[in-house]
This record gives structure tokens, C-alpha cells and sequence, in this order.
């Protein structure tokens, strides 16, 4: 089983890969929370690409929102005869494709041009579920002479991950030898690999105030006014509060960014009486999320005795970073020269505001890495994946496990 022509395999693999994601991405696959019907039809599709594993297992889980709706879960793997396994972990949902005029193509309908495959979630995160299974595809089953391979296909990345690879750590399915990489983030040239995350908190904001005729603003009590001017003392307030700067992370700092927003009223001439919005938090490691959830908190009672005006804060979501993982053990070294073998340079590590699977193998008290070669379309209109960081992925991969399995 020589790594070089393993290598080869997969450069000559390029229009079975080609042809694998466009089937894939022909299926959407979008969480209820976002008014999809979830991920099963296109867990169908990849089942039928993973041939010749010792097992694939699939596990479905109800949704939380959607009872109807099961979100399939899947674990293949080539046995090896050591402890461990060395997985690659990526997600089948994708975000929505948001406003289709700005697609030149048609987000469900792949096109290759340019040396480019074009659609909805063909980067995020088709790139990872193509390479992994083209990296594992040509080692042979009982050659393995130390982990085992495995791949990790889950659901609800996008949204909360509990239905998806939380539930699968919380199931006892992973071990204290295994190994885990996480194709959900890279920059072009994959220069860096991910260690460290920072905590992720979504909050939304409720104002409700009074509706009136827009002549008579005196009558009403506008929503839409308070949450405005709430909105930028938030923001004023957050930044001076969590002011801290750490250089491992991109970026240093705290953000803390307004995102979704609901619709006013229907027409130019009366005042809303109702507003909501959310804001998106990436907090450094160094603070403490529940003591920003109790300040925002605070702050949206003092704009209710303010204005008048009855103002709710939930949690939407709030999701603490792990432990940095370790770069100094032989796993890593084993990533980190595999990685250097293909691209020709040897990545830096750093730490990110983006919220991957590694974080919950983190919290379970793993080390996880997150990296792929990146192109920097990912949740933005006319989503690309390059066919050449296709081929350099997988061949990285392949490499990792040459080392850690064979």
C-alpha cells in the first residue's frame, strides 16, 4: 500500500469526484430551523458513495423542531488492528442560498467552469465530504496496521450541531486513542489550521411598543426608533466592556455583529408598535459568556425604563469554546507534515470566531483540528469549490492516514 500511488489514484480521480459532489449538491439539504426539510435525501445519495468499509453505520435523530423530520448522522470505517481512528469529520446541511438574483447559476444546479464547481455547498462543506471519501477510498480493507480510518458525516452543523455531532460525542462513539480532523475552515494555500475557537452566542432582541398613524407618532410608541438607538448603545457598550485582543485568533478581537432583523410594518406612514433583532457574538476564550448574557440583559432593561417600551432578550444560542487543542503531540506533527508535504509549506495555527464540530470534541476533552484549503466562498452567493484544493484535500488526507494507520 504505497502512499504514491495512492496519491496518483487520486489525481486521476478528478471527473469521479466531479460527478459525486454534483449529485450531492443537487439535493438540498437544509435544517427545519431554517425552513428546510433537513439532510435525509442527501445522506442517501452519499451512502451509496462509501463502498468497501468495514462498516457504515447511520444514525437518525429526530429534530428538535420537526418531529417528522429525522437527521441522519453517518460513521464509516476501515478497521485497523491498533487502538484508535483517525477521523475526518464534515456535515452534510448547508445555509440557506439567500437572495437568488445574486447566483449566476442556479444554487442546486452544479456547474463546472474555470476549474471550478459551482452551487450551494459545494465548499461548505462538499469539499470535506468529497476528499475525505477519495482520501480513503484506495487503502484496502485488513491492511491497516495501526488506527483505523474513519469518516464522520453529520447533520445540523449550520444551526446547533445537537442532532448532529454532539449527539453523536454524548453517544459514547468516540475514543481515547482517536483522532480528529475538521475539514470546516481553511484560507487559500491551507497556511493554517485551526486550534482554538472563541465562544458563539446568539441573542435576539423583542421591542414591543405601541402602533400608530404616522402623522401622530405622539399616539404610538415606535418599536422600530427604540431598537434602533438600543441597538448602536449596545454595541458601544459590548466593545468597551470585552475590549481584549488575543493574536493567536483571526480576528484579535471580540465581535460582536447585528445580523437578522424582522420587517416593520407594510407601508411608509405608521409607526411600528413591534421589532426584533439578533446579533451574532464571537467571544474571546478570556471572557466569560453568561456574564455578557447578564449584561445584555441589564442593558435591555435599562432601555425598558427609558423608553417605556417591554423589551425581551433570549438566547438563541450559546456555545463555549474548548481547551485550545495540543500542537506539541505526534498527532498533530503528523498533520502538520502531512499538510507540508502537499502545499509545500508548513502551516501556522491559529484560532478563529467561526464555530466548527472541533469545538464540541474540545469540550468533551479531545483534541480536534480544523483545516482544508480554502477558497472563501463559503455562505456567500455563487459558492465554488476548486477543483484543485478537491484534489490537494484528499491527497492530504490520504497522506495522515499513511502515517497514523498504516
Amino acid at each position: 500500500m504505497r502512499l504514491d500511488s495512492i496519491l496518483k489514484k487520486i489525481d486521476g480521480s478528478t471527473d469521479d469526484m466531479i460527478a459525486d459532489m454534483s449529485a450531492m449538491i443537487r439535493i438540498p439539504a437544509i435544517g427545519p430551523l431554517n425552513g428546510g426539510k433537513g439532510e435525509g435525501q442527501r445522506a442517501d445519495k452519499v451512502l451509496g458513495f462509501l463502498k468497501d468499509f468495514d462498516s457504515v453505520e447511520r444514525f437518525d435523530v429526530k429534530d428538535a423542531l420537526d418531529g417528522t423530520v429525522m437527521r441522519p448522522n453517518i460513521l464509516a470505517k476501515k478497521n485497523g488492528k491498533g487502538k484508535g481512528t483517525v477521523w475526518i469529520v464534515s456535515h452534510l446541511d448547508t445555509v440557506l442560498p439567500g437572495d437568488l438574483e445574486e447566483w449566476r447559476t442556479p444554487p442546486y444546479e452544479p456547474v463546472v467552469k474555470d476549474g471550478k464547481i459551482y452551487g450551494l455547498g459545494t465548499e461548505d462543506n462538499g469539499q470535506a465530504i468529497i476528499s475525505s471519501i477519495y482520501a480513503s477510498k484506495f487503502f484496502e480493507l485488513g491492511q491497516l496496521t495501526k488506527r483505523s480510518i474513519g469518516l464522520a458525516i453529520v447533520a445540523d452543523e449550520e444551526t446547533t450541531s445537537t442532532m448532529g455531532i454532539e449527539y453523536l460525542i454524548n453517544a459514547g462513539l468516540f475514543g481515547p486513542d482517536d483522532v480528529f480532523v475538521v475539514p470546516d475552515w481553511g484560507v487559500p494555500g491551507g497556511t493554517m489550521v485551526e486550534v482554538a475557537e472563541k465562544h458563539l452566542i446568539w441573542l435576539k432582541f423583542s421591542v414591543e411598543g405601541k402602533q400608530t398613524h404616522g402623522s401622530t407618532p405622539q399616539k404610538g410608541l415606535n418599536a422600530y426608533r427604540v431598537s434602533t438607538n438600543m441597538l448602536s448603545d449596545i454595541l458601544d457598550r459590548l466593545e468597551e466592556r470585552y475590549p481584549g485582543e488575543d493574536p493567536i485568533f483571526r480576528p484579535t478581537v471580540s465581535t460582536f455583529e447585528p445580523t437578522k432583523a424582522i420587517a416593520t410594518v407594510g407601508n411608509i406612514n405608521t409607526i411600528p408598535g413591534y421589532h426584533e433583532f439578533w446579533l451574532d457574538i464571537r467571544l474571546l476564550p478570556m471572557y466569560d459568556p453568561d456574564d455578557l448574557i447578564v449584561y445584555a440583559k441589564e442593558l435591555g432593561e435599562r432601555w425598558e425604563k427609558r423608553t417605556g417600551a417591554k423589551i425581551t432578550v433570549t438566547v438563541e444560542q450559546r456555545t463555549r469554546s474548548g481547551k485550545t487543542s495540543d500542537t506539541g503531540c505526534d498527532e498533530f506533527k503528523a498533520l502538520r507534515d502531512s499538510i507540508s508535504s502537499i502545499v509545500g509549506k508548513e502551516p501556522e495555527t491559529v484560532g478563529v470566531g467561526g464555530g466548527t464540530c472541533a469545538n464540541f470534541f474540545r469540550l468533551a476533552g479531545y483534541n480536534a483540528y480544523v483545516w482544508q484549503t480554502g477558497g472563501g466562498s463559503l455562505h456567500q452567493p455563487n459558492e465554488y469549490c476548486d477543483l484543485d484544493n478537491l484534489r490537494s484535500d484528499a491527497k492530504v488526507f490520504a497522506t495522515l492516514f499513511h502515517k497514523l494507520c498504516v
